[in-house]
């Protein structure tokens, strides 16, 4: 199916993207575009105008900012995320994530703002960025807000974002760096395709609680597990099979073309026995 007619603008500054998207009426903002395009081609998404933000100065910037936190900017590859030191450095649950979303061809053109605000409950990069407690910064018509990433997710397909709100970054905190984790996913096919189950086990060096544990396509959003969290802080991989069950009772999948919902409970059981065991093992605890 061939794209249906739209107007394409390129915005210069977040000022001037809020004033086109201000001036039609059924506007998108556009970064990467690797998920609106094939939206356009399927007649999900049918918007007058489209304004895009890779050309606004430092929204492709990823900056440590001055109390210690890493920001990364709207139009910021996934690719361009995976491989910045400083991410690899003090996010290293990230980059395994952001190395698991799509071919390597889609990871230079797909942003992380963007990955997030499809809000899709398969969405890679959610699951280390509700492990880091990422903050997401938006600017709108009102007003800039600072919304903590568990809760930017509302539905599929719907996050917190209001009308004509843009996001301008991602703020990955101080307190959250130097974390481990391991992240099990099961697709159809190795690699490109999105995944029917996924789980990230993830430990951070200091701080309460320690444990991380996130799920996607199990449930309307990408999911945090607090009681398993709790579990594992508690008891260390030998809650592992005691966490497994708490995050099958928290899921609440969908059957699909991907695998049906007794599939994907039993699949986070052992996807989160297994990251817990494996994770202790590379650190050795």
């Amino acid at each position: 199916m061939s794209l249906p007619k739209l107007e394409y603008c390129q915005a210069r500054t977040i000022e001037e993207a809020l004033n086109m998207w201000a001036e039609k009426t059924a506007a998108r903002y556009i970064a990467g575009g690797t998920d609106l395009l094939p939206q356009l081609r399927a007649g999900s998404r049918a918007p007058l105008r489209v304004v895009d933000l890779k050309y606004i100065e430092n929204l492709a910037k990823i900056r440590q900012v001055e109390d210690g936190s890493v920001s990364i900017g709207a139009a910021a590859s996934v690719a361009q995320v995976a491989a910045d030191a400083s991410v690899r450095q003090h996010y290293p649950i990230l980059v395994d994530c952001c190395l698991s979303l799509g071919s390597y061809p889609l990871r230079n053109r797909a942003t992380v703002v963007g990955n997030i605000c499809n809000a899709s409950p398969c969405a890679d990069t959610s699951a280390a960025l509700l492990a880091l407690e990422a903050v997401v910064v938006t600017a709108g018509p009102k007003a800039k807000r600072r919304i903590p990433i568990g809760d930017f997710f509302k539905g599929p397909g719907e996050s917190c974002l209001q009308a004509g709100e843009l996001v301008v970054e991602i703020i990955l905190p101080k307190a959250t760096s130097g974390g481990r984790g391991h992240y099990g996913r099961i697709a159809r096919r190795k690699s490109v395709d999105i995944s029917t189950v996924a789980v990230l086990v993830s430990v951070l060096p200091k701080g309460q609680p320690r444990h991380r544990l996130s799920l996607l396509s199990v449930a309307p959003t990408p999911l945090r597990v607090f009681e398993a969290e709790a579990v594992l802080d508690e008891r260390g991989p030998e809650g592992a099979s005691q966490a497994a069950e708490i995050a099958r009772a928290s899921c609440t999948p969908i059957n699909d073309v991907r695998g049906s919902a007794e599939y994907r409970w039993d699949m986070v059981g052992v996807l989160t026995e297994r990251g817990v065991m494996t994770l202790a093992e590379s650190i050795g605890r």
